[in-house]
């Protein structure tokens, strides 16, 4: 049974909410619980009763705090990074080698994901009714060096609901994050204060850059726009609409020129790549597949 983990409730940070993790259980699954942080430095501080609205930033927190130290990664030929290699899975294992799960405490309902096959192919399955909890594998990878990002998907469905610029739309049947290290050095006095103060507790630094590519309904492919939640998560959209619901589409982005054209700086290493569906906020359904992921220093 997984053990539980304390973690300090919501205070207003543009990087979202701090936690911490329990390191992954036998069973590969991660858990966390919430308590409130009271009676430290209550001016600064500002606490919030914890809700089902907050998962999004959770997750973002949820991406750079496991315990475990970074996990080794397969290369090809020093020209490509294996992050998820779903396709070479056992499928009865019952979670993919290296990645491990992300629930919330304060969602009913969770995504459930598996191995399975399509298109004779052994892939990651994720199917959410009215629910939500993703994937993730933390990694350590110059995106310099490794610019491209390279994925396949498949979706059903897609969320009728689903608006990428507010929190009651923040559902998608499919999404990919990449976290990012941060040079504390470039945030502004009061944001470096808060960040201090973070580490001072925790040890580490939070999250402060994410590029979240999402499959959206009806905004075009190419869209960005800062996360309803944080704008230290940009989204972007990589596919969008009907026209290939219900087949495998690739999808390659250079995640260096992303990083520079939506945050305006060079990005630093790689931290964690993760997935998700979710369909919490909408009430609604969707399936998703997820094919192998990896970077690549050349498109394909």
């Amino acid at each position: 049974m997984a053990s539980h983990v304390n973690s300090i409730s919501n205070w207003k940070a543009p990087f979202g909410t701090p936690t911490i993790l329990c390191p992954p259980q036998a069973d590969g699954e991660t858990k966390f619980d919430l308590y409130e942080l009271k009676n430290l430095l209550p001016n600064i501080i500002r606490i919030y009763k914890q809700g089902a609205e907050m998962k999004k930033t959770l997750l973002l927190v949820f991406i750079l705090h496991f315990s475990q130290i970074y996990i080794s990664y397969s290369q090809d030929e020093n020209r490509q990074i294996i992050v998820g290699n779903f396709s070479t899975q056992n499928i009865n294992s019952i979670t993919p080698i290296n990645w491990q799960a992300m629930k919330f405490d304060n969602i009913d309902s969770e995504t459930a994901y598996f191995l399975a096959r399509d298109n004779n192919q052994t892939i990651f399955k994720a199917v959410s009714n009215a629910a939500a909890s993703g994937y993730i594998r933390k990694i350590s990878i110059d995106p310099e060096k490794y610019p491209i990002l390279i994925w396949k998907w498949k979706i059903d469905n897609l969320i009728k609901k689903s608006n990428i610029n507010t929190k009651e739309g923040d559902d998608y049947p499919a999404r990919i994050y990449v976290t990012f290290e941060y040079d504390t050095e470039r945030l502004s006095g009061w944001e470096s204060f808060k960040v201090g103060f973070y580490k001072a507790i925790y040890g580490e630094y939070p999250p402060l850059a994410v590029l979240n590519y999402v499959w959206a309904n009806k905004k075009p492919v190419g869209y960005t726009t800062p996360n309803a939640y944080t704008n230290r998560v940009q989204m972007l959209v990589a596919q969008s609409g009907q026209a290939q619901v219900g087949q495998w589409v690739k999808q390659q982005t250079n995640i260096y020129d992303d990083y520079k054209r939506v945050f305006g700086e060079v990005p630093m290493k790689i931290t964690a790549v993760a997935i998700m569906t979710d369909t919490d906020n909408t009430m609604e359904s969707a399936t998703a597949y997820y094919g192998d992921i990896y970077f690549s220093q050349a498109k394909d």
